[in-house]
């Protein structure tokens, strides 16, 4: 199992530089990983940050830790722009980024300008024309919600054949199309800090991810989750879980504390 931090970039943690704090004290530690949050909850009351912004600055403090989002709702992005904007940021960071794909959990994110919140057959779609936007080949694309007419997209992500897209989600519709991609991010916690998916919760979802695809072929399994410095994660590496980020948002304390629990190295 690899070990990262899934931070949320609201209220306190919206300012850039703690996140980059943040960033440089997890590459110190031993983390494996730095992943974000994607809202705009401003449409709700609540400061956010631009995760791929603040992804750039944390990239520039590091050098090892893969970084990327938990999750974006990829339906409020235009294909093409999320698919560049994804390209260029794994160039800046050396090959490290990992994109993280839902269908958004919060309908006000649309709602507030204009719009429903898309259903899964747009986030299947979209998520067809960035991969193939990312292989280098001319994409010619009609279908049901979006035309490519002939584009090469240039410059291409260093990672290859594509950047890393995890699904996050738990519905039977989510684990199927996880299946479909190179992983599954799934929240294991309640707001309050208290770990509700077990072992054998999980478990039985990775079976039923595994079910729809080939038996040989790999699977990051990544849960969101809390846990205490020297805790034992091992029953969840047990059950499929392939990394393990230690979820870290501002109810679980001050800049401070959360520093303080970074610094503490990740669980075993």
């Amino acid at each position: 199992m690899r070990y990262g931090i899934d931070v949320a970039i609201l209220g306190d943690l919206a300012e850039p530089a703690r996140l980059v704090t943040l960033a440089r004290e997890a590459e110190a530690a031993g983390w494996d990983a730095l992943l974000v949050w994607d809202h705009l909850a401003f449409a709700w009351g609540m400061p956010s940050a631009d995760p791929w912004v603040v992804l750039a600055a944390a990239a520039r403090e590091t050098s090892r830790i893969r970084l990327g989002t938990a999750v974006t709702a990829v339906a409020r992005h235009r294909p093409e722009t999320l698919a560049h904007t994804v390209a260029t940021f794994d160039r800046l960071s050396g090959g490290r980024a990992i994109l993280g794909a839902g269908l958004g959990g919060v309908p006000g994110e649309f709602t507030a300008f204009g719009s429903p919140r898309p259903g899964g057959a747009v986030l299947d779609e979209a998520l067809d024309v960035i991969s193939s936007l990312w292989s280098g080949d001319e994409v010619r694309h009609r279908g049901a919600h979006y035309t490519v007419d002939g584009v090469r997209l240039s410059p291409l992500p260093l990672q290859r054949p594509r950047v890393p897209v995890w699904v996050g989600g738990s519905a039977p519709a989510a684990l199927r199309r996880a299946a479909r991609w190179d992983g599954w991010i799934v929240a294991g916690d309640d707001p309050d800090g208290r770990m509700t998916l077990s072992p054998g919760g999980l478990a039985e979802q990775v079976a039923e991810i595994r079910r729809h695809r080939p038996p040989e072929a790999d699977l990051d399994v990544a849960l969101i989750g809390v846990s205490e410095p020297g805790s034992s994660v091992t029953p969840y590496a047990d059950a499929g879980a392939t990394w393990w980020l230690e979820h870290l948002h501002g109810q679980r304390g001050t800049l401070d504390q959360l520093v303080e629990r970074i610094r503490s190295g990740p669980p075993r």
